[in-house]
């Protein structure tokens, strides 16, 4: 089973870091003529966050074993960690549609700007985990609250990595 396991996890990593490295490649050419190039348009955007965070839920649910009783204490204290942690993103998708906008025409001082806004919501959603996680090990058990964490870094890590691979670098416009 564990061979197993890690086998299906390096597939993902490889198949993430070739999905990473091809979206680079493509961000590295020049747009199309008449074309901007522009990372994920607002619609986009709202839609992924939506999916992911339907599929996020649906692995916690297949991943983290939960009696009947531990599964009604946590799900309602998972719905406010995700509320909060959908109020921190936010302000990332916002800085992130902020750089599609002006894509091509920042300045340096706007540039540090967003990346400063970007740290800040990564420091946000770590003290957000901090905060969470005794809460969650008095609901369900230290065990199934250290797994959750696990499962809930792992995910955060994935969709870092595709959110990510589908923004061009600065250098290039």
């Amino acid at each position: 089973m564990n061979k197993r396991v890690a086998a299906v996890l390096v597939a993902g990593v490889w198949l993430a870091c070739a999905a990473a490295a091809g979206a680079q490649a493509m961000s590295d050419q020049a747009p199309p003529p008449g074309r901007e190039q522009r990372g994920i348009t607002p619609q986009e955007l709202d839609l992924l966050r939506k999916d992911i965070r339907s599929q996020k839920k649906q692995l916690v649910a297949q991943n983290l074993k939960l009696t009947d009783a531990e599964a009604t204490k946590f799900w309602p204290i998972y719905d406010q960690y995700t509320a909060e942690l959908v109020k921190i993103n936010n302000k990332k998708y916002a800085a992130i549609q902020d750089y599609a906008d002006h894509y091509g025409t920042l300045s340096d001082q706007q540039a540090m700007s967003l990346m400063k806004q970007w740290q800040e919501v990564d420091i946000a959603a770590a003290q957000l985990r901090a905060k969470y996680l005794p809460i969650i090990a008095e609901a369900i058990g230290g065990k199934n609250a250290a797994t959750f964490a696990q499962i809930d870094r792992r995910l955060t890590l994935m969709i870092e990595l595709q959110l990510s691979s589908r923004i061009p670098l600065l250098q290039t416009q």
